[in-house]
């Protein structure tokens, strides 16, 4: 769906049009559908965002219901409140879809660092849980560099959110 939503936006561009700055990929599809255009966006991020967020909780529910027996009888009603905060969120927040598409962004951005960093400290200092097998010193000092930039790109793209909340 990424590609289709891409290739709709880059024909619309690539014929010379101009995109709204506050709902880009809306003024792509009005332009080249008109008013029906906005209705087909406006259906395609419905189904893209409700399918994430049902994801997205299903997944996180699933994760928290390892802890107790309590979370794993309950998972559907805890799903069903992820997703219920979800919404009151997204409403409370009163941003426009492209800013909070770009908060989602940077969210997801933050994941990496941490994950990579977890990595990276096993891999160097944790040489228990790899039953002794020690990574060349090369390859660690790598995985580090590669933690740090994917920090500072982290810190990048959370700054430029407070640019579009101001």
């Amino acid at each position: 769906m990424r590609t289709v939503l891409f290739l709709a936006v880059l024909g619309v561009v690539a014929g010379g049009v101009t995109l709204a700055e506050d709902n880009p990929t809306a003024s792509a599809f009005e332009h080249a559908l008109g008013e029906v255009g906005v209705i087909i966006f406006g259906v395609i991020l419905w189904a893209a965002s409700i399918t994430s967020v049902i994801g997205a909780s299903y997944t996180s529910v699933s994760f928290l219901a390892t802890f107790s027996g309590w979370l794993t009888r309950n998972r559907n009603w805890i799903t069903v409140g992820f997703i219920l905060i979800s919404t009151v969120i997204y409403v409370s927040l009163g941003q426009p879809p492209v800013t909070l598409l770009i908060l989602a962004g940077a969210l997801n951005g933050l994941i990496l660092p941490f994950g990579l960093g977890f990595i990276v400290w096993v891999a160097l200092r944790r040489r228990d849980l790899l039953h002794g097998y020690r990574y060349p010193m090369w390859l660690g000092l790598l995985g580090l560099a590669v933690w740090v930039l994917a920090l500072y790109l982290a810190w990048e793209s959370l700054s430029e959110l407070t640019t579009l909340w101001q």
